[in-house]
């Protein structure tokens, strides 16, 4: 062994040789397991030595030991039987591309410390916006710009802060905020609106959420009431958060109208579109984005929908000052000359972290690898899929739809008392065959099946609705027995 104990560039060579290998060979299993990890609480760590290894260990105990340990603890999240929560899929030629910024290693907080991790990042934000059709404003040639951040949640926030910043004229960051700041967001909204107006120091009391109408999208003339309300109550609306896809059912904010208003009343308006977005790459779904011409900022998640493996958020602002002026501090070991000219994007500036990884280069693989064609072709698989359940569901008498069906998500529901469709659910995912997840639309409880992991084909759809179909039936047949008795 090395007396320096490091991996030799060989042994690194053998070594990474054979994790692929066994990646590929996961891959190509992976349907052998049960999608939702089926231990118990603490049992991970019950396997686990109580002390580390004061000696070196080979690498065969490691990969033993990933096999026999960690392996029965994963949710397989890359599984095509996974249709829980959005997906965080990936693909090939993301690991790849995650591999390589490893083994680079960049810390690219400035353009100095990584000049390709910055320039190839900005070259593909602005490749997307042609690829969605977002507005122009987006493009870092105009005003605006992309940055790659680590979610949605974190994307959010800075749009909070640039908000915040705006309607104060950037006067919060140095003296607080003296005049209560109100935001808006619908009641479907993701909940890391709620936690990102709290860390901003807003506060939670301060967002409004607006109710909405029957296919579950905010409804305009309520968000309008509500800022004329604020207003006349002495507060300063600030920041308008409107959802393209929300978490439970996927609905459709109506952008144009909520721009308008926004626009009226010189608020900030913010687009989550962190699962939908990557439907845009597809022309006929580009609806999705209309009115985004009103937005001072947009995100969506290339981890959940675009085939690239978590994290890699893609986050866009329409006035870049903004945002800059609301994050900036520089304190002296960061200057450099490049910086001070002006000429570059130091990327620190446009979100909370100092340091970055190389994130561009795995969506970067996947863009080459993939072509638009290639990305077009998947959605439009993935869509189709859900085309072909949400037919079963339609057809059998004893499920029922319980929202509009939008794109890669149906919401069902099996007939009956909330605890019935518990069961169903608890049932298919401790079966290991499928995974699902849930929600509550007007105090129901609803069941969720999203289609959007890489592999997930038509014979996948088939057999989740015959799991479906089959334990429902005998919960009916147990519900019947039970009746009978009584």
């Amino acid at each position: 062994m090395d007396p320096t104990f490091h991996m030799s560039p060989q042994q690194f060579r053998e070594e990474a040789k054979r994790l692929i290998d066994w990646i590929a060979a996961y891959h190509e299993q992976i349907e052998r397991y049960p999608v939702q990890a089926q231990v118990a609480p603490g049992a991970v760590r019950a396997g686990l030595p109580a002390s580390p290894p004061v000696r070196p260990e080979p690498f065969d105990a490691v990969l033993r030991d990933l096999e026999q340990k960690i392996i029965p603890g994963v949710t397989h999240w890359q599984s095509p039987n996974f249709y829980a929560y959005f997906p965080g899929n990936s693909s090939g030629p993301s690991v790849l591309g995650e591999l390589l910024s490893a083994a680079f290693g960049v810390q690219g907080m400035l353009w100095v410390t990584g000049p390709a991790c910055t320039e190839l990042e900005a070259h593909l934000l602005d490749w997307l916006v042609g690829m969605l059709g977002l507005p122009q404003q987006f493009l870092s040639s105009s005003t605006g710009g992309g940055v790659i951040q680590d979610s949605a949640s974190s994307s959010s926030l800075c749009a909070i802060l640039a908000a915040r910043e705006r309607a104060t004229n950037f006067a919060s960051n140095t003296q607080g905020c003296r005049q209560p700041l109100v935001a808006y967001t619908s009641s479907q909204a993701h909940s890391s609106i709620e936690k990102d107006v709290k860390i901003a120091g807003i506060g939670s009391q301060n967002l409004r959420l607006i109710e909405v109408d029957s296919s579950f999208a905010m409804r305009p003339e309520l968000l309008e009431k509500a800022i004329e309300a604020d207003k006349r109550s002495g507060l300063q609306p600030f920041f308008v958060c409107a959802t393209v896809g929300t978490t439970s059912t996927m609905a459709f904010d109506p952008l144009p109208e909520i721009g308008a208003i926004c626009r009226k009343h010189g608020l900030w308006l913010h687009v989550d579109a962190a699962m939908a977005g990557p439907a845009a790459l597809c022309p006929e779904f580009r609806y999705i984005h209309k009115g985004m011409d009103l937005a001072d900022s947009y995100v969506f998640d290339a981890h959940k929908w675009m085939f690239t493996n978590f994290d890699c958020s893609c986050f866009y602002v329409a006035d870049r000052k903004a945002l800059i002026n609301s994050l900036s501090v520089v304190p002296e070991y960061l200057r450099t000359q490049a910086s001070a000219t002006g000429e570059v994007t130091d990327y620190r500036d446009w979100h909370v972290p100092l340091g970055r990884r190389f994130r561009a280069l795995k969506l970067w693989f996947v863009i080459r690898h993939y072509g638009v064609e290639g990305l077009q072709f998947h959605i439009r698989r993935h869509i189709q899929c859900a085309q072909l359940f949400l037919g079963h569901v339609n057809n059998d008498p004893d499920f029922e739809v319980a929202a509009p069906p939008q794109l890669n998500l149906v919401c069902f529901r099996l007939k009956g008392a909330d605890e019935l469709n518990q069961k169903l659910m608890d049932r298919l995912n401790k079966s290991g065959e499928l995974y699902l997840s849930h929600t509550k639309l007007n105090g129901r409880l609803v069941l969720r099946l999203c289609v959007g992991q890489t592999m997930t084909e038509e014979r996948h759809i088939e057999r989740a609705w015959q799991a479906i179909r089959r334990e429902a039936s005998r919960l009916r047949e147990t519900q019947a027995k039970s009746l009978a008795m009584d």
